[in-house]
């Protein structure tokens, strides 16, 4: 039996993680490799991704690629594995916020919200799962968000893929936790990023939020830390097909 420490212990595995250009990915990407993981970020922003990985000192490698490109899903899953070997954890961290009203949402925007937010996560993780079930071991942990159960203004396109978000993950752990691979997902609150930039451009809007979560404030980039490593390692090895909001209590009020 592993020692609490050991449950959260991550070296030899490799990890995955999608959106690690900035952001909750970024800290995503750091977080494992602070445990022992070698982590491959996947992003657009090659020049981004290549400074975060030099910096790494071995522990990491950078991948510039468009997720949302579905067609390229294979060569993306091979690439992924080319630094470390295939990966044991997928963190689908990649997404967009177009804020289109519901009056205003275009097809492109509503096709390249649901391709980047919903149907890349799964396509992703379909690529990678069989290197996971080959070894018995695979975590897989997707982003969901306080719009996968509110609707926010400007929020359709968005929150359709994030309600998607919960249910993707509840159906890949019925279809794959048998094999040793858990399915999760965080729901983080209001913690400021690129994505979220324009709510903390208004303080007052900040302030609103920060006031509507039971503990008083918005999110702290280590609030993640937490939640992140335990659903990437051993100690969540009986918890599958579940969301946990991260959101100071925003959600239980």
């Amino acid at each position: 039996m592993s020692s609490p420490a050991g449950l959260f212990d991550l070296t030899g595995k490799v990890a995955c993680v999608t959106g690690a250009s900035s952001g909750l990915g970024r800290r995503a990407a750091d977080t494992l490799m602070r445990a022992g993981a070698k982590v491959v970020g996947v992003a657009r922003r090659a020049e981004v991704l290549h400074d975060w990985a030099e910096a790494a000192d071995g522990k990491a490698a950078a991948l510039a690629s468009d997720v949302a490109d579905l067609d390229g899903m294979g060569d993306l899953a091979c690439h992924v594995s080319d630094p470390f070997g295939p990966p044991d954890i997928l963190v689908t961290a990649a997404g967009i916020n177009t804020r289109e009203t519901a009056d205003d949402v275009t097809i492109g925007g509503w096709t390249t919200t649901l391709n980047l937010n919903l149907a890349a996560p799964f396509f992703l993780a379909q690529e990678l799962v069989p290197a996971m079930k080959a070894k018995g071991w695979g975590r897989i942990l997707n982003f969901a968000s306080l719009q996968t159960t509110r609707a926010f203004p400007g929020g359709l396109a968005y929150g359709a893929s994030k309600g998607g978000i919960a249910q993707l993950t509840r159906a890949m752990a019925e279809a794959w936790s048998s094999h040793g691979i858990t399915a999760n997902a965080i729901g983080p609150g209001f913690f400021k990023t690129e994505l979220t930039g324009p709510v903390f451009d208004d303080p007052d809007r900040a302030a609103r939020n920060a006031a509507q979560t039971c503990i008083g404030r918005n999110g702290e980039m280590e609030d993640i830390d937490g939640p992140i490593l335990f659903f990437c390692s051993d100690a969540s090895q009986y918890v599958t097909g579940q969301v946990l909001m991260v959101d100071g209590g925003y959600t239980a009020k």
